[in-house]
């Protein structure tokens, strides 16, 4: 529940508003020091009251003292007073790294580009981009016609928008074929629950109708008349409803096109890269399904592109009257199949096989064009791009310079052109746009992202591992640290990993995490099974039955880097957030003694009585990532690492714990109830502090320097514990 997926602004190929992670500072690292103890604090922790719940499955009963502090309307007095009581002690026992706080702020928001923009792009002659302005929080969608020498025409001014909200995201902007009419999805809540607008840039105002409810999928007609979108189950919350909306009708009169009945699916809805087809995409774990509409019939009936097979994963592009399949048919780590007509797209025996299956490398995702086929594939652990010609002529991978990188195929909305746009990023590179010309292979770097303050990629280095997880496998690791930090066991590091949904946690350039390497830290990424780091086995051997995989490889890594000599065992932090969270509540369970100190946001720790109960969202979706606990053998291995439900008496490192009040991805009462079990059967002393942001929910705060608070309140909770004065 645990996983997010940040929802792309279709129109310009981004996220309106997201954590911004991407930018370094350099100094000289400073010389190790012995941890000192965290200041004292007066106030009482809190304690929440045993209230005893019982629950008995297959013959199995389980306690539960703090199911209580499930509320679901938010407004229980003795849970919102527990929860204002864990705010409180949290911040006293934070309020001596105020100073601290600041000063790690100050350094990361130093480092952001104040006129930050991202690379316009050219559709049908306008040109379309964002950019942000000094000291303001949220992006401003703006284009201009014919040229970027033309007047700019401001769409969507996010600063604007987000005024009286304590919240805000964009999470959709899409443009009308004719460039006429700009529909949003926009939350001012957290909980991914979004209301729709359209915007008529001919008289610079709103539409009257306002779409309530929705998910942010969104899709134009081809002739701009109609809007389809996704209704949301107001319990669930999961999108299952496809509708179809008449411009300048009332919202109540929208027509329902398609219900999706099993709660197993999530449904996706979007416009086809060629233009010529609004897509339904309808997935679970293991299954997915794609159902098509011709952009120019909206009238007209979805027509099912190959029906759902259970154990079969596929999804399609599209581009000048060829579909190309990315499939897991008879190919674990997928292959790229085409053919080009859809009335018989069903027969699976009429596709021809473009890419064939390979054990070294997994087709992560494609971009069809009229003349060529990109390919996002991760081969070695790496994220790389390899471009075809579909007459044969070529077939070759972008080249990087670097030993642990990301490379990816980038916003490209046109498909008859020869011309494409990848990104490049490493731990140590901020993120580059890159542009290759196919038919020369000429490349034009268009942008570098600009980190200020001094920074230095020179002054950092980074490297890749492989250590060796209790059952032989070699996991990978990734390193970064300052070019004065030495590896010879006396830096402090910060340990982070994922491990789930497949999905990888990928060598990223995080600004952030400059500030830490500045200060002596390793900072390190465990790309733990669970992930797709090494292919879909990998993957295959970090869920349901295997789920314990993902502990064991951070547990082993860890270890490992400790043993040989790398960090300061003494001074070790871990950290996950979501999934990752469930990681960090099961490692503290199995090897506390470690950490000195772990963070675990939005974390996922009840485990089985989450996965018992439909009514909260993604339940249903997910049996197919941790297991079924309505049966017997999932419910007994689930139990066995559940982290809450494995809470016992023992010692346990200083622990920060973060979540929202309003998260619909991670519902706030799961680490609510960890804390509270932990702090009742804990035998240390350490730190245990939670904080519910009440107004935020699964991502945290909104905006682009607010992000950067939460941020620097953690990173302070492990400079802090580190025995570091500045």
């Amino acid at each position: 529940m645990k996983y997010t997926t940040l929802i792309a602004v279709l129109a310009f190929g981004l996220t309106a508003c997201q954590k911004s992670d991407d930018a370094p500072s350099p100094q000289t690292a400073p010389e190790a020091t012995t941890p000192e103890p965290m200041e004292s604090v007066t106030m009482q922790e809190p304690r929440a009251d045993k209230r005893p719940h019982e629950m008995t499955l297959h013959g199995i009963s389980r306690t539960d003292d703090y199911f209580w502090l499930r509320d679901d309307e938010r407004s229980d007095p003795d849970v919102i007073a527990y929860l204002e009581a864990e705010n409180g002690f949290f911040d006293e026992a934070m309020a001596h790294t105020e100073e601290m706080q600041s000063t790690l702020y100050d350094e990361m928001v130093a480092r952001l580009d104040p006129d930050e923009s991202s690379v316009p792009y050219d559709k049908d002659g306008w040109w379309y981009y964002y950019r942000y302005e000094p000291d303001k929080d949220y992006a401003i969608y703006a284009r201009r016609k014919g040229s970027m020498e033309a007047d700019e025409e401001i769409l969507v001014d996010g600063n604007q928008r987000a005024e009286g909200h304590d919240y805000y995201s964009l999470a959709n902007l899409e443009m009308s074929d004719d460039h006429r009419y700009a529909a949003m999805a926009e939350d001012t809540l957290s909980r991914r629950i979004h209301e729709i607008r359209i915007l008529d840039t001919q008289t610079g105002e709103f539409l009257p109708e306002v779409i309530g409810n929705a998910n942010a999928s969104i899709a134009w007609s081809a002739d701009g008349d109609y809007l389809f979108y996704l209704d949301k189950d107001p319990e669930t919350l999961l999108a299952y409803r496809v509708m179809r909306h008449k411009l300048g009708t009332d919202p109540a009169e929208d027509e329902l096109v398609y219900e999706e009945k099993d709660n197993r699916f999530y449904t996706g809805l979007g416009r086809s890269r060629s233009g010529d087809f609004i897509m339904l995409v309808h997935r679970e774990t293991e299954t997915s399904e794609v159902k098509l509409l011709p952009a120019d019939q909206p009238l007209g009936e979805f027509r099912i592109f190959l029906p759902r097979e259970a154990g079969h994963e596929y999804s399609i592009d599209h581009a000048n009257g060829r579909f190309f399949i990315r499939s897991n048919w008879d190919a674990e780590n997928f292959r790229v199949l085409s053919t080009t007509d859809l009335a018989t797209s069903a027969d699976k025996s009429t596709w021809k096989e473009v890419i064939p299956h390979r054990e070294d490398a997994m087709v992560r995702e494609i971009q069809a064009f009229d003349e060529w086929l990109v390919v996002g594939e991760r081969k070695d652990g790496l994220r790389q791009v390899r471009v075809i010609a579909l007459d044969g002529s070529l077939d070759r991978y972008l080249d990087a310079d670097s030993e642990s990188y990301v490379m990816w195929p980038g916003t490209n909305v046109n498909t008859d052109t020869s011309t494409v746009r990848y990104g490049y990023s490493s731990l140590t590179t901020p993120t580059q746009t890159w542009e290759v010309d196919l038919q020369t292979g000429e490349t034009t770097l268009l942008k570098a992202q600009r980190v200020l303050g001094g920074f230095d990629s020179a002054d950092y280095s980074s490297k890749r591992m492989m250590i060796t997880a209790r059952d032989g496998t070699e996991v990978p690791v990734s390193l970064a640290y300052h070019k004065n930090t030495a590896l010879d066991g006396s830096a402090p590091a910060l340990v982070y990993a994922y491990g789930s949904y497949g999905s990888s946690t990928d060598p990223w350039f995080r600004n952030s995490v400059v500030s830490l390497l500045d200060r002596g830290f390793v900072y390190a990424i465990a790309h733990i099974r669970g992930g797709q780091e090494m292919g879909r086995q990998w993957y295959e051997q970090g869920r349901l039955m295997n789920k314990k995989n993902t502990f064991t490889d951070f547990v082993d890594a860890t270890r490992a880097l400790q043993e040989q000599g790398l960090i300061d065992p003494e001074r070790t932090f871990a950290m996950g957030g979501s999934a990752g969270g469930l990681l960090m509540g099961a490692v503290v369970n199995m090897a506390p003694e470690l950490y000195h100190g772990v963070i675990a946001a939005v974390p996922f720790v009840d485990v089985v009585t989450t996965m018992l109960d439909e009514s909260i969202p993604l339940t249903s979706n997910e049996w197919n990532e941790w297991g079924d606990p309505r049966e017997k053998e999932a419910f007994e291995y689930m139990l066995s690492y559940s982290p809450y439900d494995n809470v016992s008496e023992q010692d346990y490192p200083n622990l920060m714990v973060t979540t929202g009040l309003h998260d619909s991805q991670v519902q706030y009462f799961e680490p609510a109830k960890w804390v509270a079990k932990l702090r009742e059967k804990r035998t240390d002393d350490n730190r245990l502090i939670m904080k519910t942001n009440m107004e935020a929910g699964h991502g945290g705060a909104s905006g682009r320097y607010r992000a950067y608070e939460e941020v620097a309140e953690e990173y302070a909770f492990l400079v802090d514990l580190a025995g570091m004065e500045k």
